[in-house]
Parts: structure tokens; sequence; C-alpha cells
């Protein structure tokens, strides 16, 4: 059933590419349409440098008409500077199924597998030998909760990362507003 799921979900991303401005009319079909939008909320973690407590925005919304994903998360400090900076594109990799992640964060980028689960999604990627990274959304309605875990080759995971997050409100990030040909 999952397995058909995805891939009437790419098929709907492939065809959404295929068709055009009609696509781009009707994002509701697309299906990363559950996070489309602009989110805000507290995030806390441990880094490296130790425990850390923010306040998390991200936006998100399709471009190419639906083949992409763009998805832009801030962190902000208590003085209202940003102290974190993510950028995402979401895409499907084949018209079979599965999709992928290429993100950009920490002056560090790479392309991840990206998996639709039926609550949100889960992406991972290295993190040292045998260890790795991975983060799990869960979406309800306007609520956006996602948590990173350091899982290594043996033992136990461990949550590094946590965020809650609300929909404040609709986005036409990132396709609005395009440079006009007229250079008059």
């Amino acid at each position: 059933m999952l397995q058909m799921k995805k891939l009437m979900l790419v098929s709907a991303v492939s065809l959404g590419v295929m068709t055009g401005s009609a696509a781009a009319e009707d994002d509701a079909g697309h299906p990363l349409a559950f996070m489309f939008g602009e989110w805000v909320g507290p995030a806390s973690g441990t880094s490296q440098a130790g425990p850390f407590s923010l306040t998390q925005t991200e936006r998100v919304g399709p471009m190419l008409d639906g083949g992409v994903v763009v998805i832009e998360g801030r962190g902000y400090d208590d003085d209202g500077n940003t102290v974190f900076n993510a950028l995402g594109v979401v895409s499907p990799t084949a018209p079979e199924g599965g999709w992928e992640m290429r993100s950009y964060a920490n002056g560090r980028s790479g392309t991840f597998p990206f998996e639709i689960t039926d609550t949100g999604y889960v992406w991972s990627l290295p993190a040292g030998p045998g260890a790795r990274m991975v983060y799990t959304a869960t979406f309800d309605g306007d609520a956006w909760h996602q948590t990173g875990a350091y899982t290594p080759a043996e033992g136990p995971a461990r949550q590094t990362f946590e965020m809650t997050l609300t929909r404040i409100g609709e986005s036409d990030w990132p396709s609005a507003n395009p440079v006009s040909p007229d250079v008059d």
C-alpha cells in the first residue's frame, strides 16, 4: 500500500512537470503540499559548541511548475540575529519513484535520500564512520514537529535537535515576483 502511494505521488509530480501552468495553479495536489507555507516556532538541541535554543522559521514552496520544492530555514537568537540559515531543494529522482534533497547549510552541501512517509518525511546524511544524522518530521494540520538524531553504527541513537513549528500563513515564495523581461 505504501509503495503504491509513493508511486502515485511521484506520478503526480511528473504529471505536474509536464502540464505546466495548470499544475502551478493547483499546488494542493502536490505530494509535499502539506509543507507549503510559512512556519515559526522554538527549536533546541546540542551542537559541538554545546546546547542551543532559538526561534526557527521555515518557508516552503514549489518551483518549476511543481518539479522541485524549495525550503529555507532560518534560526534566530533572542536578539533577532540569524544564527542558522539552510536551503534545501527536494525533487523526485526518477519517474518510477524515489526522492532526494539537495541541502546547503553551514558552508556544506550534499544530496541525500528523502523519503515521504504517511505523516511527513525522513532524510539522513553521513555523520562520521558508520554514523548518520537522521531527521524525522511529522505534520498534523498546521503543526510541524521535527527531530534530529545522531545514529552511530553501534549503540543507541541520540537526539540532538528538535523543533515544533506552527504554520503562520501561506507563501508565494519562491516563485513569486520573477525578474521582468521588460527593461524599460
